[in-house]
């Protein structure tokens, strides 16, 4: 009887896994449900180099989606170019319980120019394809395959790739002759399965049941919590072009052979260049005007077109077309500055990426070229796919980092200037004038320096009927009647804008029995704390450093006393400073307040102590001062 028993319950309990399919989202453990949009069911990568100039990629994904929130990621979007092609492609959307819903046919796959809206020259191509699901949770799968003819880098690996995302598995495996020279980087501590067999090295990284991180303020990334792998040939050949990535003296030697013979320029347009800086009086007054030169008369298109991808267009072109990327563009100054006897070098650069890797040199790490000229005194680094920028200034996308020059040598690494808090700097001084509790004047002129001027930009290109939206949109301070607005750049030679806006204000003083109260910081306030987090695992830090620094001058009518105003207030921390001072004389109370922040990166530990930080802030702009009026 106990043996007809345990027989009926491996039957039953065989039909219950049997109807349990693979991709049913009960197999998730709880613990990768929480607090997950997205969970990375299996994921697979392989890539096996041929050899100096050929490899196969082998890559397949199942991810489970729980909300619309992760509707982004149910996309397929892979690139391919000319010396690549991909092939047997396979999809399948599951529902929640891992039943097969669709399974793809390739003219369900769209193949498209990877045309973005700042390229017009593009070869790179893309599979496309977007899930739809109209339930929740739902289940995507694809794989395919994609020679390579021609490695400049290889695919990375990242088993989380993004906040709210878990792992139930994920792997890469490079597959490789044992004597081919490569090399990569991975997260410390990750452990690699390497295995030589029959003339092949095998390199494998595996994750395994990693829980999703919900999004964390202020996160400089999540290098630190998710395993990754970057890898990079040495020796290469793509697109007739051969070099060698060991270090990054024979990286930039490279993009300089690339380079050979693109500086010269058309007869004629010397003869104009010449003629253009005959007048000026120093090797930094030419480059002023050849700079304005280019901003004027050039304009910035990406090229994207086989090794077009790293190669300047030479700047004969540029000089006829008056076009070109960063890389052209870059060049064509540079090509303008050696025709008037002014040396300089190309720079390739991360923007808004880190530094380059002192002691890992790979293509994938820069995104963009600036060009670097050394003078007598300093080096001056020039932006020269801005029709805004004035001579010197770089962005903070590009500032305090370390970049790539180069040279006739090689590359060099060097370190791009730091703009520094009081560089980038926010100034306002408001006067708000009562002519009585409903009748308010309020005019505010404000500088923005660097990086903060960076930011403003975009306003001074708004048409009037846009400036006026945003400026009833975003003022602190209740807008009764619209009087004017400017922002403009008026010395463009600095990267500083100045904002001027006046207008009535609503009622400012709010009533309690007999007392009237006065909000002192009308202008720049923090008014929500950021809530703390226990147990964080990202870095953090502010995008820069900056500085701000806020006058407000309150006249009151006559028959109106000040009863109480705050004490001053101090706050430091290793965050940064704040300071705010209150008097009242004559009449008139004066407001300032200072604050200052960092950009240094905290470690995770440290980010409630920063919270406590704002907290303290966000009650300093609440002061309020105490008014009386005489009966």
């Amino acid at each position: 009887m106990m043996k007809y028993t345990l027989s009926i319950m491996f039957v039953i309990c065989s039909l219950f896994l049997k109807g349990q399919s693979t991709w049913d989202i009960a197999k998730i453990p709880d613990d990768l449900k929480k607090d997950a949009i997205i969970v990375i069911r299996n994921e697979e990568q392989f890539l096996d180099i041929k050899g100096v100039n050929a490899a196969k990629y082998d890559y397949k994904i199942t991810a489970t989606i729980f909300s619309k929130a992760g509707d982004d990621f149910a996309v397929m979007e892979e690139v391919y170019d000319k010396f690549s092609n991909i092939y047997n492609i396979k999809a399948v959307l599951y529902d929640a319980a891992g039943n097969k819903i669709k399974e793809y046919k390739n003219s369900d796959i769209k193949d498209q120019s990877l045309l973005s809206d700042f390229s017009i020259f593009e070869d790179n191509r893309v599979k496309r394809l977007k899930f739809v699901s109209n339930t929740y949770p739902y289940t995507i799968e694809y794989s395919f395959c994609q020679d390579f003819k021609g490695l400049l880098y290889f695919p990375q690996w990242r088993d989380i790739k993004d906040f709210g995302m878990s792992v139930e598995k994920s792997s890469y495996t490079i597959q490789k002759d044992k004597n081919y020279q490569m090399k990569y980087l991975s997260r410390s501590g990750l452990q690699v399965d390497s295995t030589t067999t029959a003339g092949k090295t095998l390199y494998k990284w595996n994750s395994n049941h990693v829980a999703a991180l919900p999004r964390e303020p202020l996160s400089v990334g999540i290098n630190n919590v998710s395993s990754w792998v970057t890898a990079s040939p040495n020796l290469f050949e793509y697109d007739g072009s051969s070099g060698n990535f060991d270090t990054w003296k024979n990286f930039g030697y490279w993009i300089y052979k690339l380079n050979a013979g693109g500086n010269n320029l058309p007869d004629a347009f010397k003869i104009k260049i010449r003629d253009l800086t005959k007048n000026a009086q120093s090797p930094h007054e030419k480059m002023a005007i050849l700079y304005r030169y280019l901003q004027q008369n050039t304009r910035y298109v990406s090229v994207q077109l086989g090794i077009g991808g790293f190669k300047p267009v030479v700047a004969e072109k540029v000089a006829t077309i008056n076009y070109g990327d960063c890389k052209g563009l870059s060049n064509f100054m540079k090509a303008m500055l050696n025709e008037v006897g002014i040396q300089s070098h190309l720079v390739m650069i991360g923007n808004r990426k880190p530094s380059l890797n002192e002691q890992y040199s790979s293509i994938g790490q820069a995104n963009h070229m600036i060009l670097a000229v050394p003078l007598k005194n300093d080096t001056t680094y020039l932006e020269c796919t801005s029709p805004y920028y004035p001579m010197g200034f770089i962005g903070y996308g590009n500032a305090n980092r370390k970049v790539l020059l180069i040279t006739e040598e090689g590359g060099v690494l060097v370190k791009t200037p730091v703009y520094t808090a009081e560089d980038n700097y926010q100034i306002s001084k408001t006067k708000i004038t009562f002519h009585n509790e409903n009748d308010i004047d309020v005019l505010t002129n404000t500088r923005y320096g660097n990086s903060q001027f960076e930011d403003n930009l975009r306003t001074t290109l708004l048409e009037p009927s846009e400036q006026k939206k945003k400026v009833l949109e975003y003022s602190t301070i209740p807008i009764q009647t619209f009087g004017h607005y400017k922002c403009e750049q008026k010395d463009k030679t600095k990267p500083e804008l100045e904002e001027e806006i006046a207008f009535k204000s609503k009622p400012l003083l709010s009533k309690g029995g007999d007392k009237l109260f006065l909000l002192l910081n009308q202008v720049n306030r923090k008014e929500s704390v950021p809530i703390k987090i226990e147990n964080r695992k990202t870095f953090f830090s502010v995008p820069y450093a900056y500085q701000d620094i806020d006058e407000i001058n309150f006249e009151l009518p006559s028959g109106y006393q000040v009863d109480f105003i705050p004490k001053d207030i101090t706050i430091d921390s290793e965050f940064g400073t704040y300071a705010a001072t209150f008097t009242f004389k004559d009449g008139v109370i004066l407001y300032k307040r200072t604050q200052k922040m960092n950009d240094k990166t905290y470690p995770p530990e440290k980010y409630n102590e920063y919270v406590d930080f704002y907290k303290k802030i966000v009650q300093a702009d609440k002061q309020k001062a105490v008014i009386t009026k005489s009966m």
